[in-house]
């Protein structure tokens, strides 16, 4: 039996190696406050996020539209989904009470735990076929109804009845019939486990029925020689079987395990959907684009990491970028250029990896990689300056950079003065746009962005700046504007003063 809920033709590998800035990622968008609003304080949904949204970044279409529709599914049928969840749960937890012949070197104690265990997972599998019978016309995704399709089909009556009638058989209620062939010096080889045929008969028959003509011996209570001689013959014959079912459980568990992962992910997406709901803010199904192409378009786009810690909905942007490679963000200071960013790169993880995400609508097309180069403290070890630590992480990007990567930069090359920072920036910004990388870059570098608004002839990039009024008000939004000179530092400068 296949899953086949994130992929629609392979199974979520759960140990896949995450990407190498995973750490990078993780501090520059503060991805661990979305990690645990999905996973609360259950340790494995908080891995299967992290290992889901940290490894979708590719250009696989069809998968994201596969799991979008699978996460409008669950959107509608919460209830159907936690109970699948706890279903595959209780199925693993019962395997860890009822099954010890793992442990186990005689066959006999394998096949009498093994078929403790067949009967209680033929039981759960009872409950996942009875969900499937009682909600499949709840479902549109092909995902879904492929899955409610194969446990209809493969869980069908009859192999419930297959189940029940080998399990019994298995008992030896009426003894094991084993035969031998004979080896050298008489010695039993190739043993055969045989099915007994015969009717099972009450105790009045077996205590007044006719004696059969066989040939029969017992053993004698006190021949322990001989009872263990007994035993290892049992357990030659049984040998076979035993493994049989044991692997047919293995093959049952390792169906709960897959199921328990893949679902998992949906329960942290349902975790966080509803603490959004809570705060009444947007969420949307995007609308991802062939990488090939270059836009971003969107409206009410808001961080979700910053949303949920503040506990309430916060302002979101709108914005329209059309075939262009480079977006530059100016504006006063604490006038929402970060936060702006981080939406920008929350936002992309969660639409490549298939969720919704944190807007009114959302439109962007595909990336292959995404990179941050954020802004750092400064190294207290004192091994190396803060400009120097700055271009030793952007030496690494550069080594790992692909075609069509997304890269965001946070007033990167500010650590020197405005004029070498300024130029370090351009540099580098003009080798990634002639490989056709996708920028998003927040800066104070004024003469960065200015000369990049001058030379932009091609109208390869956009300027956008951080709304400042009259009364220094922040309203955090963004719009089209061209490059001040100014960021309004001193607005921060005597609001703390004035507050103090």
């Amino acid at each position: 039996m296949k899953v086949l809920l994130l992929y629609e033709n392979r199974d979520f590998d759960l140990k896949a190696p995450l990407p190498w800035n995973e750490k990078e990622l993780m501090q520059d968008l503060e991805l661990n406050i979305l990690l645990n609003a999905m996973a609360g304080s259950d340790e494995f949904l908080l891995e299967v996020a992290m290992k889901t949204i940290l490894t979708g970044i590719t250009n696989d279409l069809d998968t994201i539209i596969y799991r979008q529709g699978i996460i409008q599914d669950c959107l509608k049928n919460p209830s159907v989904i936690r109970l699948l969840y706890d279903i595959t749960e209780g199925a693993l937890e019962s395997r860890k009470i009822g099954w010890f012949g793992v442990f186990s070197k005689y066959p006999s104690s394998i096949l009498s735990d093994a078929i403790g265990l067949m009967e209680i997972f033929s039981d759960i599998l009872k409950q996942l076929r009875q969900v499937a019978d009682e909600h499949v016309n709840k479902f549109q995704s092909d995902g879904f109804n492929r899955f409610f399709t194969m446990l209809q089909k493969e869980l069908s009556d009859t192999y419930f009845e297959e189940i029940n009638t080998n399990l019994e058989s298995l008992k030896f209620r009426d003894g094991i019939l084993i035969s031998y062939e004979m080896g050298n010096g008489n010695k039993g080889i190739h043993p055969r486990l045989h099915q007994y045929h015969g009717k099972r008969k009450s105790w009045w028959q077996r205590l007044f029925a006719k004696k059969e003509h066989i040939y029969t011996f017992n053993i004698h209570p006190r021949d322990v020689g001989g009872a263990r001689a007994l035993s290892e013959l049992t357990n030659e014959g049984i040998n076979l079987v035993a493994n049989a079912l044991a692997q047919s459980n293995d093959h049952i568990l390792h169906f709960f395990k897959l199921l328990k992962t893949e679902l998992a992910f949906y329960i942290g997406c349902l975790n966080l959907h509803e603490q959004l709901a809570k705060m009444q803010a947007p969420v949307c199904i995007p609308e991802p684009i062939t990488h090939m192409e270059r836009k971003h378009a969107f409206k009410d786009l808001y961080d979700p990491c910053l949303a949920l810690k503040m506990g309430k909905r916060i302002i979101g942007n709108e914005i329209n970028v059309l075939n262009k490679n480079l977006v530059i963000i100016t504006g006063a200071n604490q006038g929402g250029k970060s936060t702006f960013l981080r939406s920008i790169g929350v936002a992309q993880l969660m639409m490549q990896s298939g969720m919704f995400v944190p807007a009114e609508n959302f439109q962007a097309n595909l990336c292959n990689s995404l990179f941050t180069h954020f802004k750092r403290e400064e190294d207290t070890t004192m091994n190396s300056g803060k400009l120097d630590e700055e271009l030793s992480r952007m030496s690494d990007i550069a080594g790992q950079i692909t075609g069509d990567s997304l890269l965001l930069f946070n007033e990167s090359f500010a650590a020197t003065n405005e004029r070498e920072g300024s130029e370090i920036a351009r540099q580098i910004v003009t080798a990634l746009q002639e490989k056709n990388l996708k920028v998003f870059y927040v800066t104070h570098l004024y003469q960065f962005a200015h000369n990049f608004y001058n030379n932009n002839k091609e109208d390869k990039a956009i300027f956008l700046r951080a709304e400042r009024q009259t009364d220094t008000t922040r309203t955090f939004k963004l719009k089209v504007a061209e490059p001040l000179q100014t960021s309004y530092g001193k607005d921060v400068y005597y609001k703390v003063f004035e507050e103090t």
